[in-house]
């Protein structure tokens, strides 16, 4: 739910001009988006939570729902599920303000760190022990499985840190050679991180929630048939969806218009390319090229799992690549670079005050 409130939050803050003001309101601003986004999560738990509980209920089976009064059950769960959302964000709050990184991004990396060790043990008794393979074949399929897993987690990296660096030059008020400065202007490759999977993957599983509430067979099957990406159309819709993400998420991420103008404002300009118009359409080309390769590229990452699985005859709990590996990935990048950031201005202080 936080997440998801997260989102709608930071859309907003792109779209509407009262949340765009908060934004450059520094501190005070931060905290009146943080109470938003609170509020905005137990506005979705109070929604989210009976509908995952009504879930639960037509899975279980006829004896546990004659036993059981599902009424009080769903009223007391939802206050519990509330409850257990609210711990953990102040408890992520209280990570970031004590340490170092993002306390509910780091809760989140763990959640999906702690998993993939049952995840390896299971793909080893499936391939090793189970006897579908000889002991040599499933050794050397289990080890092919580990090294296909890295070589991922060692691409995921590679594309998360490349960037693209425009070459800018500022010119101080002189009309000498001297005193212009050239700097860069990084573009991520994957500008868009992991949002574009989490968007595809909420509106395609709308559906199946809605149908699921409703509990029209023909239509359960249909969705089942058609629109859950385990499906090939299901598969294609989902594909389409991450591109698209892709491209609108990164656009209103990066405006290049905006670009373009803190550009001129400040006395920069693209060495070959006049400042205006040029500028913002020589960013958007430049943006549109490199989401292409990115958008490709989550389109790999989310749909190595499902691929994997549909063919490899391995547990559905088995998962290789996915929005997972780039949550922890990106978490990990993230804080890694903020540890050093820490690390090199404590040296730098420490330096200053032998020097003194």
């Amino acid at each position: 739910p936080y997440i998801s409130a997260s989102i709608v939050i930071q859309l907003l803050a792109i779209a509407v001009p009262y949340f765009q003001k908060l934004q450059r309101e520094g501190e005070s601003g931060r905290r009146k988006i943080n109470q938003y986004t609170r509020i905005l999560t137990i506005i979705i738990l109070i929604f989210q939570a009976p509908s995952y509980l009504i879930n639960l209920k037509m899975q279980a089976g006829p004896a546990l729902n004659a036993s059981l009064d599902w009424t009080f059950f769903i009223a007391t769960s939802t206050i519990i599920l509330a409850a257990g959302s609210m711990f953990v964000l102040w408890l992520g709050e209280r990570i970031t303000d004590k340490g170092i990184g993002n306390g509910i991004s780091l809760l989140i990396m763990a959640g999906i760190i702690q998993s993939m060790p049952s995840m390896f043990v299971t793909t080893f008794q499936s391939l090793v022990t189970s006897g579908s393979y000889s002991t040599v074949v499933g050794s050397l399929l289990f080890a092919l499985f580990v090294m296909v897993y890295i070589l991922i987690i060692l691409g995921v990296v590679f594309i998360q840190l490349a960037e693209r660096r425009v070459p800018i030059q500022y010119s101080n008020r002189t009309n000498s050679a001297y005193g212009a400065q050239t700097s860069y202007l990084p573009i991520k490759l994957n500008a868009a991180g992991v949002m574009p999977v989490i968007f595809a993957s909420t509106l395609i599983t709308i559906p199946t929630t809605i149908v699921n509430l409703i509990g029209n067979e023909s239509a359960i099957n249909f969705v089942n048939n058609y629109i859950v990406y385990t499906s090939p159309t299901g598969f294609l819709l989902y594909v389409v969806l991450i591109l698209f993400f892709g491209y609108f998420y990164t656009f209103m991420e990066m405006n290049p218009e905006e670009m373009s103008k803190n550009l001129n404002k400040n006395g920069g300009y693209i060495p070959g390319v006049r400042p205006g118009a040029d500028t913002t359409d020589y960013i958007s080309k430049v943006i549109g090229r490199l989401t292409i390769v990115g958008s490709i590229f989550l389109v790999i990452i989310a749909g190595l799992p499902i691929m994997f699985c549909k063919f490899a005859g391995l547990p559905s709990s088995v998962t290789i690549g996915g929005t997972g590996l780039l949550i922890v990935v990106g978490v990990a990048i993230e804080t890694y670079k903020q540890l050093e950031s820490s690390l090199v201005s404590r040296s730098y202080r420490e330096g200053r005050r032998h020097r003194r």
